[in-house]
């Protein structure tokens, strides 16, 4: 699946801010299990799960939350020696960098991506790149984290907002 740069319009902007799967409460973490993977998208996410003793097949973060520098994950990364690919993603749109970096770690090791820009939308190339059955943890900006388990419905939704997208030029 190849995708160039792509940008949310004003117009579907909306569309963007409906959340995707279910609330998932920090003692759930332990029990919902990795197979075949896990992926974390967001700072206090990732930083939560390896807090609870879980290390994501992937995590995604941007060194920010709620537009907050927020370090502590950063500072564990620097801290655990991790290795971690550096992109570029601007608010709003998805880079095929972005895009890359992702279908790379799911077909190698544990990976951690950092966004130069923003992580938000970096949930649906993942809910599109990861195989069936993946969970996919997200925070949700002052109302905690989200759970999705990848499955055909879930795709359908995630390649229609990538049809909500344009191309930037």
């Amino acid at each position: 699946m190849r995708y160039g740069d792509r940008k949310v319009p004003e117009k579907n902007r909306a569309l963007f801010k409906e959340p995707l799967g279910r609330d998932l409460r920090e003692e759930e973490l332990t029990v919902i299990g990795k197979t075949p993977k896990m992926i974390t998208v967001g700072d206090v996410v990732s930083l939560t799960a390896v807090e609870q003793g879980l290390i994501p097949d992937l995590s995604i973060y941007d060194g920010h939350t709620e537009r907050k520098e927020m370090t502590e994950f950063a500072a564990l990364v620097i801290d655990k020696g991790w290795k971690e690919k550096v992109v570029k993603n601007a608010a709003g749109t998805l880079t095929s960098e972005l895009f890359d970096a992702i279908e790379n770690a799911l077909k190698g090791k544990e990976e951690i991506i950092r966004v130069v820009g923003e992580e938000d939308l970096a949930v649906v190339p993942c809910i599109l790149l990861a195989p069936e059955g993946t969970r996919i943890i997200y925070g949700w900006p002052g109302k905690g984290m989200k759970l999705i388990v990848t499955d055909e419905q879930i795709r359908k939704k995630a390649q229609y907002l990538m049809e909500m997208t344009e191309e930037l030029e």
